[in-house]
Parts: C-alpha cells; structure tokens; sequence
C-alpha cells in the first residue's frame, strides 16, 4: 500500500457566476495517511464541499491531480474513476440517503452486491457491520423506523462496506443533537481506528474535531494546518 491513500497535487477549482470568477482551490495539496483521521474545519462557503467531492473523484478539477492509493487520476476515464471510487471511497453525508424501501441490512448490502458479491456474503458482512455500529438489532428495520443517529449510523456502515481506504464525511453528525453526534462519533472513531481506514471529515463541531489527529481549513484557495 502506498504511504499516502490520499493525496491532491496543486489542484485548481473555480466556478463562474454571472460576470464573476469564484476561485475555490488554487494550488491546494493535501495528504491522507493510512489510519488517520482529518478534521476539515471551514465556514460555510469556502469549498469544503467541493474539496470532499474532488478528493473523492465526484467532480473533475480544473488542474493538478488527485492520487488514490498510489494511482494518478487526472488523465482516467469516467468508467475508471467510477471503478476507483467504488472499491476505495467510502461516503458519508449530512443527510444518511438510505435507500427507503429497503431495510437497514439490505442498505448495507446493495453496494457489495453492486461490486459483484454473493447475497450470502454480502448479509455476513453487513451482519458484521451493522453490529459493530451497535444498530444489529434494528437490521430488519427501513430508514423511516430508524432515530436520526440510528440512520446515520447505517450510513457509515454502508459507507465502508466494499471496505475502501479512504472515508470522506461531509458534516456526517450535522443534523443531530449534541448527545447524538458524540455516540455516531464514538462509532464512526472507533471503526477507523480498528480498520485502519484513513478518513477526512468535515465538521463545524470543534469538539468532535479536536478529538480526530489534526485539523486543516481552507485559506485563499489552499489546505492549511491549523495549529492544536
């Protein structure tokens, strides 16, 4: 495995609005290592979303290049980069986007069975998963009979299900109470320390970020450090 999972080389990202150029990143790298977990801290508006949808290959940029695991995808086609994001990036968003027809495991288990899995596989896997996240119990359960932190707790296991290398969270604990957000949290911590995984996870709650390794916000169009 390469040292680095995760890397953005100079990347460049502007939008036009009107008669205005809005530069969003300019220049800006970054590095995810294996086992690390990454506080992105920024106000509203300055890219955070769209640095979590460049970094996890949802959106091209203008310049420079995102690294995955060691492979340069700047020059890769659509299918290729679909591949990569597949087997390699896990999401997890605000809002869970649970599938509402289907139960909490048949969540878990769409996308592996989408990567070519066996059911039976698949169910053990998300078994494991579900269970791990303290929610087996409510397996049987659809996404509208679920609490907001049960919901979003599905989320992350189905986020990590075709078991990636990097886990982008964009405001993963935003739309829960305090109390909430610290147990999703705890099991979100928990499955990247046990797992290894290497995760970047946006959030505007400075308690739950400074328990992650360090923070980064973005400045003028780059990622910079922000001291402990």
């Amino acid at each position: 495995m390469a040292d680095s999972v995760l890397e953005l080389k100079a990347v460049e990202h502007r939008y036009v609005q009107g008669p205005k150029e809005l530069t969003i990143l300019s220049g800006a790298d970054f590095t995810l290592t294996p086992g690390e977990m990454v506080a992105l801290v920024a106000p509203s508006g300055t890219g955070k979303s769209t640095l979590l949808h460049i970094a996890g290959l949802l959106e091209h940029p203008e310049g420079g290049d995102v690294i995955v695991n060691g492979q340069s995808c700047a020059g890769l086609s659509d299918d290729r980069r679909t591949a990569i994001r597949r087997s390699e990036i896990g999401f997890v968003y605000q809002f869970h986007h649970l599938l509402p027809e289907f139960s909490a495991l048949e969540n878990v288990m769409m996308p592996q069975l989408i990567a070519g899995l066996e059911p039976a596989e698949a169910k053990e896997r998300a078994d494991q998963l579900l269970a791990y996240m303290k929610i087996g119990e409510r397996a049987a359960h659809r996404p509208a009979e679920l609490s907001g932190g049960e919901q979003q707790r599905v989320a992350i296991a189905r986020a990590v299900a075709n078991a990636p290398l990097v886990l982008l969270a964009d405001e993963p604990t935003g739309n829960l109470d305090p109390g909430t957000a610290g147990y999703v949290f705890e099991a979100l911590e928990a499955l990247v320390r046990q797992s290894g995984l290497a995760a970047l996870i946006a959030t505007h709650n400075e308690g739950l970020a400074a328990r992650m390794d360090r923070r980064v916000t973005l400045s003028e169009g780059k990622v910079v450090d922000v001291p402990a």
